[in-house]
């Protein structure tokens, strides 16, 4: 009748009336000396104790349990609601209870360590942003400020002047580009034009399109031997070949003098492709990791903003990636080097 361990309500009740009613029905028995007198005894205590008890539950303890999950609901009832307060919720017992106000506590302290996490990107990102506005703004206020107090009449410094604020305004735009590109991405506003076409044309298109930067530190590109055999990808070419130029603009501005990229293209199954490009570069500590796909995320090492940059490649190409259904990782080693890589489906979706 009752089950060893998580009792229903109406269990627990016709338990401990079948307890009470048992002795009541033996002492009419005893007294009485009639077996009818006994049975109509036990049939009407445990009746009245079943009735009793059951009304005591429902309105001391359950009705106490129907606000708690009215509060945990955070709404009045609907039709749908009472239903479930009126005919299922009696039916469960007190641990299930438990197990549903520990679920409910587990997903609100979930949701405040996430509203913490949300709150401090938020900071560090309005600091950061800040931080990339301020440094060409001000620059570009000192250069014109020196202008106008007569640089403008120095011919050995005006040209100079006039083409270090060109320099900072583009840096402006290109920050307004990319904050204005990862903001249609993250809203879904990016429409996504997908083809079919060989991944290796297009790394080959974004190494030639490089090629001045990587021979300024004699960089080697290359694709690994064994992964020259044309593999086809269905994707939008051109958000991927920004996302390829992102990732070899990275290698080349953290890469060694002498140094090599290689781009590694794997079938990983009959669905997915894998490609990774590896730097022998400066690399980064572990910590960063995790880290490294956010807006204006820079290391420690080697990632300063000295370097140039908006502190926006690695977010943009993460989102590019994601809005295919795909993933993108990185493993990197201090002083040794860095490998991203991405995948990307190889035929259209059904």
């Amino acid at each position: 009748m009752v089950s060893d361990k998580n009792p229903s309500p109406k269990q627990l009740s016709a338990f401990t009336a079948l307890i009470v009613s048992i002795p009541v029905a033996i002492a009419f028995l005893v007294v009485e000396k009639k077996l009818w007198m006994g049975i109509i005894a036990f049939v009407l205590m445990f009746i009245g104790s079943y009735l009793l008890i059951s009304y005591v539950l429902e309105t001391f303890i359950f009705r106490k349990i129907k606000l708690i999950y009215k509060f945990i609901y955070q709404t009045k009832a609907s039709k749908r609601e009472e239903t479930y307060y009126k005919y299922i919720l009696p039916r469960k017992t007190i641990n299930e209870v438990k197990e549903d106000v520990e679920k409910w506590a587990a997903q609100r302290s979930a949701e405040v360590e996430l509203l913490k996490k949300t709150e401090t990107f938020r900071k560090e990102f309005l600091q950061n942003l800040s931080h990339e506005f301020k440094t060409p703004v001000f620059a570009i206020q000192g250069y014109v400020d020196t202008l106008l107090n007569g640089a403008i009449n120095d011919p050995n410094n005006n040209t100079k002047f006039l083409e270090n604020t060109s320099k900072n305004i583009d840096r402006l735009v290109a920050l307004l580009d990319d904050l204005d590109e990862i903001s249609k991405l993250e809203t879904n506003e990016e429409t996504l034009h997908k083809e079919n076409f060989i991944i290796q044309d297009l790394i080959k298109e974004v190494y030639d399109l490089l090629s001045i930067k990587m021979e300024e530190k004699n960089i080697k590109p290359s694709i690994k031997k064994g992964c020259e055999s044309p593999i086809n990808v269905f994707a939008d070419k051109e958000k991927i070949r920004q996302v390829i130029n992102n990732i070899v603009s990275n290698a080349i501005k953290y890469g060694k003098q002498n140094g090599f990229i290689i781009a590694s293209i794997y079938n990983t199954d009959d669905k997915k492709v894998l490609i990774e490009f590896s730097d022998d570069g400066t690399g980064m500590a572990e910590e960063h990791l995790q880290r490294i796909f956010e807006r204006f995320y820079r290391t420690d090492f080697g990632r300063s903003r000295n370097k140039g940059g908006t502190g926006l490649g690695l977010a943009i190409c993460k989102h590019i990636i994601e809005a295919h259904n795909q993933t993108i990782h990185a493993r990197s080693t201090l002083n040794v080097g860095t490998t991203i890589g991405f995948t990307l489906s190889t035929k259209e979706e059904d």
